[in-house]
């Protein structure tokens, strides 16, 4: 009984129990409370780091103790499999991306079982396995069907080298971040979802989301990013080159309209395409804002540039010719690609007047009684709303009266209208990559665009391949991409563009509770567990994976595939995981192989270390001297409860035979095991829960040797610690399963309900006063919790504390704080 705490054995035995009973294994059962927990799940890169030891360790944690309080739960895990990094790896080892990837999950899975993370590995899931995303691809045909989906040219970044589309943030100082070949700005045929048709559900169905953190939802706000203004239209004067052309542009600010001395359009915007095709300047130009980065930070802090283009364009009300430039702040990607500018009344646009020589016209002045009078045109421009000048039939009105008498003068002459625009811009899902689903289409020179039809389902990805970096190698391979037009029969072209990894990631959650359907993407049993009562990842994952699961779920649900509105009822997202303050990262040598602390620890110091180190939504500071200190705690429980076995049996506890000092530490276990409910289920504070239970325990050993000299005190010691391994059990569950058992237990603490508070234990028989005089402390008292105030008071100037320090003055106040202090002030 007293052998030394082995957490390699006792982990292991714990893990074979678990597996072997299927302990995690659940169905569906409308007799009890469903909880759904999920962590968001990892790319399998080869290893876990500690990272992902946080993010599974919280997700644990609640899982376990949800079905403590007797909830039917599920948590599964899985691999978001597809991706860039796996051809990267492809070319570096010389090994195709599905054997790459596929060794990796059998490591990481491993892993995953070492740290003991109650997972129903029944329901795993790989997003690169056809039985998984032969549905995304048969939604995705649906789609189309019903006009959701469409293709359309639009301008990507463009690496020439790897052959592929990269993000804005994968453009690095104009240059690709793998290839450091020099970007550029290409049109080419993509796949659009049409989220825009969704962006205001979107963005009002955030209300719903109650149990979210409000940053998140203000991130989602933001980049929903809903503006009301107006749609305007220029025309355009004929030239040899244009005719009959208008200019369209949206403006959040219709009141500075009589103000617009300039329409700037994107460098590949038609109007400058056309007029460049003889202007070698403008060709020039072109060519440099191709290899510009289009990322919104970069675009703020970029030296403005533009062109005069050889247009004109007309005033929709006053018919003034206003001369059309190509900025490079304009981009194609949004909205029509142009804008009218206003440079009085707009900081960008007059710094680029300032530069081009062009007119700064007044029409906003400061309202009477504004906080802002300051309008000085020599210096800045006045981007505060006001009263309109200069406007001809619309002086004199405030900019908010202005915002909607000019949008109803243009639709009088069909030359405008109010509009709500979103920032939000349709879900291109186009990659030029292998490692991915297959586009679900065929292209057929005579039929067009046609989705590969349901019974050749799924459209398999070729995994015997040899990645050169040069492109995806599928678009070489005929017998991957020649077939026939299912609609006419001629000869036809597969799809060879793939899904963008985010599509398998934004409807994994449902699929997980339909495992082995082979008839349908989800049944009824998705119902009945959706929606994710409980959603963990990280922050970095608040914008487009979780905006895009909301989409999906939309999609899912038109479809009749799942109910609600929402996917993820709960999100916590944990912070990072820091080493020397700073994010671990191989690049900076600062990183932590979980293995290594299993190994040398034990899966349940990573686990407590995790929980104990800071609040989860905070950063947590890596500490070996830390993870030292929780292995120290371990071995001290452990030697706590074996030698207390050791010494024998113990009778039945009576609690009316509990002396003073037995009743109070009984009140601190019932006072303990509510707020550690609370700080777990409720606040999800492990650090605080830990900490009250670490409590207990200091309490209960310093009556250790007075515990132990009665029957009754080692009954109540013996209740004590049980309660502590079921409030730990969810945090440190390998060594509480073995613990339990060597403590007599017939069944396993995994099975055990937590432990219900009683009330009675929480009333007070005493309550310990501090006594002051003049704000310092003198003495303590001890009373009955029912004592009043008058007697406290009495007793109060009757300790000897208090008459030592008041003798020769004279009372002015007793000041009693109930249940804590009474101060005497004398002088």
């Amino acid at each position: 009984m007293s052998q030394a705490y082995n957490p390699q054995q006792i982990e292991l035995e714990a893990q074979r129990y678990w597996e072997e009973n299927r302990c995690f294994n659940v169905t569906e059962d409308e007799s009890r409370e469903k909880y759904y927990c999920l962590s968001m799940f990892p790319y399998p890169s080869g290893q876990l780091h500690m990272g992902h030891v946080r993010n599974y360790s919280i997700g644990d944690v609640l899982s376990r103790f949800m079905r403590m309080q007797g909830k039917n739960v599920l948590q599964p895990m899985g691999w978001d499999a597809f991706g860039l990094p796996a051809e990267n790896a492809a070319m570096k080892h010389q090994v195709a991306p599905g054997k790459w990837t596929r060794e990796n999950i059998s490591y990481m899975r491993d892993q995953l079982k070492r740290l003991g993370f109650a997972y129903d590995w029944d329901r795993e899931i790989a997003t690169c396995d056809p039985d998984y995303y032969r549905w995304e691809q048969w939604l995705f045909t649906r789609l189309f069907e019903k006009g959701v989906v469409y293709k359309k040219n639009a301008i990507v970044n463009w690496d020439p080298v790897d052959q592929t589309v990269l993000a804005n943030e994968q453009v690095i100082n104009g240059r690709g971040w793998r290839s450091d070949a020099l970007v550029e700005r290409k049109e080419i045929p993509q796949w659009f979802l049409k989220i825009t048709d969704y962006a205001e559900e979107l963005l009002t169905d955030l209300e719903q989301l109650d149990g979210w953190p409000e940053q998140v939802r203000i991130m989602q706000k933001n980049w929903i990013g809903r503006s009301e203004g107006a749609e305007i239209s220029f025309a355009v004067v004929d030239t040899d080159e244009v005719n009959g052309e208008t200019v369209k542009v949206f403006t959040t600010r219709p009141d500075t309209l009589m103000g617009a001395s300039y329409v700037a359009v994107a460098a590949e915007h038609p109007l400058c395409l056309k007029m460049a095709e003889n202007n070698a300047r403008l060709q020039d130009f072109i060519a440099e804002a191709k290899v510009m980065s289009t990322a919104e930070a970069d675009m703020e802090t970029m030296e403005k540039k533009g062109m005069d283009i050889g247009l004109k364009a007309i005033h929709p009300l006053t018919g003034e010719q206003l001369p059309v430039y190509t900025a490079n702040f304009v981009l194609m990607g949004y909205g029509e690609g142009a804008v009218m500018s206003v440079p009085a009344h707009d900081q960008r646009d007059y710094e680029f007047a300032q530069k081009y020589g062009l007119p700064i016209k007044q029409v906003i002045a400061p309202a009477e009684g504004s906080d802002d009078l300051n309008c000085d045109l020599e210096q800045q421009a006045f981007t505060e709303q006001g009263v309109l000048v200069n406007s001809s039939e619309f002086d004199g009105l405030t900019s908010l009266e202005a915002m909607s008498k000019i949008p109803e003068a243009l639709e009088k002459i069909n030359k405008g209208s109010k509009r709500v625009q979103y920032r939000l811009r349709d879900w291109g899902v186009s990659r030029q990559r292998y490692w991915g689903t297959p586009i679900p289409i065929i292209n057929c020179p005579e039929c067009g665009s046609l989705p590969v039809p349901e019974a050749d389902l799924p459209v398999i990805l070729p995994v015997d391949v040899v990645i050169t970096g040069e492109g995806s190698p599928i678009k070489s391979m005929p017998e991957f991409y020649q077939c026939k037009c299912p609609e006419c029969g001629a000869d036809a072209e597969r799809e060879t563009d793939t899904f963008d990894t985010f599509m398998e990631s934004s409807w994994y959650y449902a699929r997980y509770c339909s495992p082995g359907n082979d008839k349908a993407m989800l049944d009824d049993r998705a119902k009945y567990w959706g929606p994710v009562d409980q959603y963990v990842g990280g922050i970095e994952h608040a914008i487009l994976h979780l905006l895009y699961s909301r989409f999906f779920h939309k999609l899912m649900r038109d479809e009749g595939l799942v109910d609600g509105d929402e996917p993820f009822k709960n999100l916590l997202t944990q912070g990072m995981v820091l080493k020397d303050g700073a994010k671990m990262s191989k690049s900076k040598g600062n990183t932590v192989d979980p293995q290594g602390i299993i190994d040398k620890y034990g899966a349940d110091t990573a686990r407590l270390f995790m929980m104990y180190a800071a609040p989860p939504e905070q950063s947590l500071e890596w500490s070996d001297s830390g993870v030292e200190g929780q292995f120290k705690f371990l071995k001290r429980l452990w030697k706590t409860v074996t030698e207390h076995i050791a010494a024998g049996s113990v009778v039945s506890l009576n609690i009316e035979l509990l002396d003073k000092d037995g009743k109070k530490l009984r009140h601190k276990l019932h006072q303990t095991i509510s707020a550690v409910e609370d700080d777990i289920g409720r606040r999800h504070t492990f650090n605080t829960a830990i900490a009250k239970v670490r409590e207990l325990l200091n309490m209960m050993d310093k009556m250790s040797a007075a515990l132990d000299k009665s029957e009754q005190g080692r009954a109540l010691k013996q209740n004590v610690l049980e309660h502590v391994l079921l409030m730990l059990s969810p945090i440190i569950p390998h060594i509480s399963h073995r613990l339990w058992q060597l403590m007599g237990h017939d069944g396993a603490i995994v099975d055990e309900l937590w432990p219900q508070v009683d009330e009675s234990a929480l009333v007070e028989e005493s309550i310990q006063y501090i006594i002051q005089v003049n704000g310092k402390l003198r003495d303590k008292l001890e009373v009955s919790a029912d004592t009043d105030k008058q007697s406290i008071e009495k007793l109060a100037l009757e300790t000897a504390g208090a008459i030592r320090n008041i003798e020769g003055k004279t009372i002015r106040k007793v000041i009693v704080v109930p249940g804590k202090l009474v101060n005497i002030v004398a002088n």
